[in-house]
């Protein structure tokens, strides 16, 4: 089975498509030449919209954390003070984050969704309680869902889509569906077999909280589209999912869905992996917070620059 994360921090739905985003690019600002902080004093954590957070930190030198959007950093030399980290903290995919070229050799740091950020903080993970927990799977009434708020004819998804439902009813929730009440995903979804956790596009490690929270918290069997089924793999388990890439077409694709519904033993065995593990939707932003903490209590004195941004990110 992949490795799923056993008490570590592993996070999920496109920033674009969700209530968690403030800016495609941002940085956080690290000063670390104000007065050391003590175990569970608490720092100020400034957002960009001029709120302030409360947060209780376990390190000795984070003192003051800035959220800022990328096109407001100087450019000119030298353009980070020598007391401050700069971290590059992004949840969006290389699809839609412009501008990257410019940032080579400003940001000491990247804080990302991608699994070898220096901050790596995913959309959700998987872990194993210390005791095993009952699952019960909530009553099945609707056959398919998707939620999807930023609808674009070009995205592959929405091709997929068009070409899914000649073959299989469908409920869209959304941009051009049925309504949905704010915070009523979850509830919502609960009601359906298969959820469509398709994202807006398709890149390493670009598994968004429409896999965790629509589908995984609400028990639903994940149908994805994505990266590739072996980066699905590295996070959650083989039998948990189904893959549009498993199937050569839509309509092998909606058979297999229709022979599940029918299909009861063959169904629950993608529920086969809650018998060992839990899932942590992560929380924007005070879980990033934290980690940026234990990143900086962790590297001491070594800090590096990111010399090319944009290749890294882009690869």
């Amino acid at each position: 089975m992949s490795t799923a994360t056993e008490g570590g921090r592993a996070f999920g739905d496109s920033i674009l498509d969700s209530q968690y985003a403030q800016h495609i690019c941002s940085c956080l600002c690290l000063d670390l030449e104000m007065p050391a902080l003590h175990r569970f004093n608490p720092a100020l954590l400034t957002g960009t919209n001029g709120a302030v957070a409360r947060q209780n930190i376990l390190t000795s030198h984070l003192l003051h954390v800035q959220i800022l959007n990328c096109q407001a950093l100087p450019r000119a030399p030298p353009p980070r003070p020598p007391a401050q980290i700069w971290v590059w903290m992004n949840f969006e995919s290389p699809s839609h984050s412009p501008g990257l070229r410019g940032l080579a050799g400003l940001f000491n740091w990247t804080m990302s969704y991608r699994a070898d950020s220096d901050v790596f903080v995913p959309y959700g993970y998987l872990y194993a309680p210390p005791a095993p927990r009952p699952f019960s799977l909530p009553r099945k009434t609707r056959l398919v869902a998707w939620v999807i708020s930023n609808w674009n004819e070009e995205h592959a998804r929405v091709r997929y889509y068009r070409q899914l439902k000649e073959h299989l009813a469908i409920d869209v929730y959304g941009a051009r569906g049925l309504a949905l009440a704010d915070g009523s995903v979850v509830a919502t979804v609960s009601a359906y077999k298969f959820y469509l956790a398709f994202e807006n596009s398709q890149h390493t490690d670009y598994i968004t909280e429409k896999l965790w929270r629509n589908a995984f918290a609400a028990s639903a069997v994940p149908v994805v589209l994505g990266p590739r089924r072996a980066n699905y793999e590295r996070f959650i388990p083989p039998d948990s999912f189904i893959h549009v890439d498993d199937f050569p077409s839509p309509r092998r694709l909606a058979t297999y869905l229709k022979f599940l519904d029918k299909n009861k033993p063959s169904y629950q065995r993608y529920f086969a992996w809650r018998k060992k593990y839990e899932v942590h939707v992560t929380s924007f932003w005070d879980e990033h917070y934290c980690k940026v903490c234990e990143a900086v209590r962790t590297a001491g004195n070594q800090i590096k620059t990111v010399r090319n941004l944009a290749s890294w990110f882009e690869s």
